[in-house]
């Protein structure tokens, strides 16, 4: 598929719209646990600092912060995330049964397909994750 913004060739219009889905529900997920972070620091961090690292760099402050107060269910969650978010992102692009698509591969080499299942498991994950921030932060 072909854009007139692009010439290179471009996977389906859902497909992209999963992809921005993905990033946008991880994003807003990175940005909670921030929040979450603030609200139980007890002054060791700003929202400049931690807004400036990777999401992998968080770590300490969740273990600080959120798993000091409850339990390593966030932290979990958030990491196992983290990993699929980064297949996503550092995935290439393939032709696949005649469509453009992305792929990547896992510390073993090993190549899959993203599929829309994929990313559609994606985003319901980080649902999950959402609801364990909301229940943590009291609503």
């Amino acid at each position: 598929m072909y854009e007139s913004y692009s010439r290179q060739a471009l996977p389906s219009t859902k497909y992209r719209e999963l992809l921005g889905s993905a990033l946008c529900v991880f994003n807003s997920n990175n940005a909670f646990i921030i929040e979450n972070i603030l609200n139980h620091d007890v002054g060791n961090y700003s929202w400049h600092y931690l807004i400036d690292r990777t999401s992998g760099k968080l770590s300490g402050p969740i273990q600080e912060t959120i798993t000091r107060v409850s339990d390593t269910k966030i932290a979990e969650k958030f990491n196992d995330l983290i990993e699929v978010r980064n297949r996503i992102i550092h995935g290439f692009q393939v032709t696949h049964q005649g469509e453009q698509i992305l792929a990547t591969k896992d510390r073993s080499n090993k190549q899959y397909i993203i599929t829309e299942e994929y990313l559609l498991g994606f985003i319901k994950d980080n649902e999950e994750l959402t609801d364990l921030l909301h229940s943590f932060r009291g609503n």
